[in-house]
C-alpha cells in the first residue's frame, strides 16, 4: 500500500486531479472551482453595491453595469451555488450510504469537467468583447436585441455546464438507489442523503426544459431561427415558461441540500436524534414535488389571466407547509438537547430566522394581486437573497466548517470561524433587510443609478456597508483555510465527538476505497447506535476481501475540452473564416474521446485482501 500513500510532486498531484474518478477528489475539485466562482460573483456584487452607494454615481457605465449584474446572478446560481452543493454531495453521500464510490465514477468526473469548462467559457466573455447583459434570466426580448457575443457566451456556456449538472444528478440517483450498504433502508438514510436524492430527481426533470430553451435561443441567435422573434411569428413568453419551469425547481435544488446539511448539524450538536425524521423525509419529497407546480408565480404580470394566476398562487402558498414542518422539527430537535455552540451550529441557528424571513416575503409575492406592486422592485431582490443567502449560502458555509475535517483531515479554526459567522450574518441582514423597504418605496430592479431626493440614499448606503461586511467575512474564511492547511494538524475519524452517521466511522480523510469492509446498518444514526453500545467502529457486513476500484481517466477532461473548443467555433463561424474548422475540430476531439472510451477495455484494478490486512486504513492521504 506504500505506493498509495507516498507524497507526490506538484506535477503528479495536478495530473492526479485532472484524471481522478474518486468522488472525494472530485468533491475537492468542485469545492475549489465553486469557491473561485463564488469569489468572482462576490466581486461582481461589490461593484453593484459600490455603484448604488450614492445617487448619480458613475463608478461604472450603464452598459457595464448590465454586464456585471447579469454575470453576478448567473455566476452565483450556476457556477458557485450548484458546484458547491455538488461538492458536499460528492464528499458525503457515498460515505453516508456506506458505498465505496458513486455508481459511475467516470461520469462523475465528466460532470465536473463539463461544468468547469462551461463556467470558464462563460467568464471568458469579459475578455472577448463583453459579457452577457440581459439579466441572469436572459429574457428573450432583451437577449435577441443584445449586440455582440455576450448572450452567445451565456447560452453555450450554460449548455455545456448544464450537461455536467444533469449527468451528476443521474449519477447520484443511481448511486443512492443501488449502492446502499446492507441494512441501509430508505428510512434509515441520513437527511442529507435524502435531500441529495430528491435534488437529483429535481435535476433530472428541471434541467431538460432549460436545455431546450437554451437550444432554441442558440438557434435564434446563431442560425437565424424565429422561436422567440415576435415579428416573425415567435413568442418571447415561451422563453419565460421554459426558463422558470427550470428556474423555480432550481431554487429547491439549491436549498434542499442546505436543509440536509442543517438537519445533520442540528442532530449532531444537540446530541439528539432529529425530531420527526419520517415527517422530515415526507416534507423533503413534498417540496420537490410541489416545486414543479409553482413556476408561473414569476410571471404574474405577463397576462396569463386570473385563473392561471390563482392556481399558481395557491400552489406557491401550499409549498410553505412542508417547509414549516421542517422549521418546527429543527426547533424541536434543539428543544431539550445538549447544545454545543460550534461554528456550524451558529450558522444553523441563524439560518432559521433568516430563512423564515425569506419564506414570509415569498408568501407575500405569491399573492398575485400584491405581486403587481412588488414585481420588478427591490422587494423581490431582497426576498430572493433572503432565500438564497439566508438559506443556501449559510448552509454552504455551515457545511464547509462541518465537513472540512472529513474532507481534509484538519479542523478550521473555531475562533476565526465565529468571526466569519458574525461578520457575514450582520453584513447579510444589513445589506438585504433594508432592500425590502427600498422596494416598497418604489426602487426598481436592475437600475444602474438613482436620483437624489427620492428617499433612497440612506437605504442604499446601508446596503453597501453591509456588503463590505460580507466581503470581509469571506476574506477571513479564506485566511482561516490557508492557516489550517499550513498548520496541517490532523484529526481523528469523529472530530466533533458526536458524529451520528457512517461518514464519521472511518478515518479523516477517508482511504480511497472508503470502507475496508462494508458496514452493517442496524438503524437510523447507525454510527451513534454502535457508539451507544460501546463499540469502537461499525459492525462489518462482509468479511475482508479484494476490493475492485476504477482506473483514473483523462478522457472526461478531453470530452469537455472538445465541447469548449467547439463552442468558440459555433459562435465565431460567421465572423471569421476559422470558425467552422474550429467547430469541426472541437466536435472531433469530443467524439474521438467518446469513441476511445467505447473501444477501450478498462476493467479497473483490485486492492488485494492481503494489502488491506496490512494497511492501517490510512491509504487515502496521497
Amino acid at each position: 500500500m506504500s505506493t498509495y500513500t507516498q507524497k507526490k510532486g506538484f506535477g503528479a498531484t495536478l495530473w492526479d486531479y485532472l484524471t481522478t474518478v474518486d468522488h472525494k477528489k472530485i468533491a475537492i475539485l468542485y469545492l475549489i472551482a465553486g469557491g473561485i466562482f463564488f469569489v468572482l460573483g462576490g466581486l461582481e456584487a461589490m461593484f453593484i453595491r459600490i455603484q448604488l452607494a450614492v445617487p448619480n454615481n458613475d463608478f461604472v457605465s450603464a452598459g457595464l453595469y448590465n454586464e456585471i449584474l447579469t454575470m453576478h446572478g448567473t455566476t452565483m446560481i450556476f457556477l458557485a451555488a450548484m458546484p458547491l452543493v455538488f461538492a458536499f454531495m460528492n464528499a458525503v453521500v457515498p460515505l453516508q450510504i456506506g458505498a465505496r464510490d458513486v455508481a459511475f465514477p467516470f461520469l462523475n468526473s465528466l460532470g465536473f469537467w463539463l461544468f468547469f469548462f462551461g463556467g470558464v467559457f462563460l467568464n471568458l466573455s469579459w475578455f472577448l468583447g463583453g459579457a452577457p447583459d440581459a439579466g441572469w434570466t436572459s429574457y428573450a426580448s432583451l437577449s435577441l436585441a443584445s449586440e455582440g457575443h455576450g448572450i452567445d457566451f451565456y447560452t453555450l456556456g450554460l449548455q455545456i455546464s448544464g450537461a455536467g449538472t444533469l449527468i451528476g444528478g443521474i449519477n447520484f440517483l443511481v448511486t443512492i438507489i443501488n449502492m446502499r450498504t446492507p441494512g441501509m433502508t430508505y428510512m434509515r438514510m441520513p437527511l442529507f442523503t435524502w435531500s441529495s436524492f430528491v435534488v437529483s430527481a429535481l435535476i433530472l426533470f428541471a434541467f431538460p426544459p432549460l436545455t431546450v430553451g437554451l437550444f432554441l435561443m442558440i438557434f435564434d441567435r446563431l442560425f437565424g431561427a424565429n422561436f422567440f422573434d415576435v415579428a416573425n411569428g415567435g413568442n418571447t413568453i415561451i422563453w419565460e415558461h421554459l426558463f422558470w419551469i427550470f428556474g423555480h425547481p432550481e431554487v429547491y435544488i439549491l436549498i434542499l441540500p442546505a436543509f440536509g446539511i442543517f438537519s445533520e448539524i442540528f442532530a449532531t450538536f444537540s446530541r439528539k436524534r432529529l425530531f420527526g425524521y419520517s415527517s422530515m423525509v415526507f416534507a423533503t419529497v413534498l417540496i420537490g414535488f410541489l416545486g414543479f407546480m409553482v413556476w408561473a408565480h414569476h410571471m404574474f404580470t405577463t397576462g396569463l389571466g386570473p385563473i392561471a394566476n390563482a392556481i399558481f398562487a395557491v400552489a406557491t402558498m401550499a409549498i410553505a407547509v412542508p417547509t414549516g414542518i421542517k422549521i418546527f422539527n429543527w426547533l424541536f430537535t434543539m428543544w431539550g438537547g445538549s447544545i454545543s455552540f460550534t461554528t456550524p451550529m451558529l450558522y444553523a441557528i441563524a439560518f432559521i430566522p433568516s430563512f423564515v424571513a425569506g419564506g414570509v416575503t415569498g408568501i407575500m409575492n405569491a399573492a398575485a394581486s400584491a405581486d403587481y406592486q412588488f414585481h420588478d422592485s427591490y422587494f423581490v431582490v431582497a426576498h430572493f437573497h433572503y432565500v438564497i443567502v439566508g438559506g443556501v449560502v449559510l448552509g454552504l458555509l455551515a457545511g464547509t466548517h462541518f465537513y472540512w475535517p472529513k474532507m481534509f483531515g484538519t479542523m478550521l479554526n473555531e475562533f476565526l470561524g465565529k468571526i466569519t459567522f458574525w461578520l457575514f450574518l450582520i453584513g447579510f441582514h444589513l445589506t438585504f433587510f433594508i432592500q425590502h423597504f427600498l422596494g416598497l418605496m418604489g426602487m426598481p430592479r436592475r437600475i444602474f443609478t438613482f436620483l437624489p431626493g427620492q428617499g433612497l440614499e440612506t437605504g442604499n448606503m446601508i446596503s453597501t456597508v453591509g456588503a463590505f461586511f460580507m466581503a470581509v467575512a469571506v476574506v477571513i474564511l479564506l485566511i482561516n483555510v490557508v492557516i489550517t492547511q499550513v498548520k496541517n494538524v490532523k484529526v481523528g475519524n469523529d472530530p466533533w465527538g458526536d458524529g451520528r452517521t457512517l461518514e464519521w466511522a472511518i478515518p479523516s480523510p477517508p482511504p480511497f476505497y472508503n470502507f475496508k469492509q462494508l458496514p452493517l446498518v442496524r438503524g437510523l444514526d447507525a454510527y451513534w447506535l454502535e457508539k451507544m453500545e460501546g463499540k469502537k467502529g461499525m459492525t462489518p457486513a462482509e468479511p475482508i476481501g479484494d476490493i475492485h476500484m476504477p482506473n483514473s481517466s483523462f478522457i472526461p477532461f478531453m470530452i469537455s475540452f472538445g465541447l469548449f473548443v467547439a463552442a468558440f467555433g459555433a459562435m465565431y463561424r460567421v465572423d471569421y473564416a476559422w470558425g467552422l474548422p474550429v467547430l469541426v475540430i472541437g466536435m472531433l476531439i469530443t467524439l474521438l474521446s467518446m469513441a476511445t472510451r467505447s473501444v477501450k477495455d478498462d476493467h479497473g484494478f483490485h486492492i488485494h485482501k492481503e494489502d488491506l490486512m496490512n494497511d492501517d486504513d490510512k491509504g487515502g492521504k496521497a
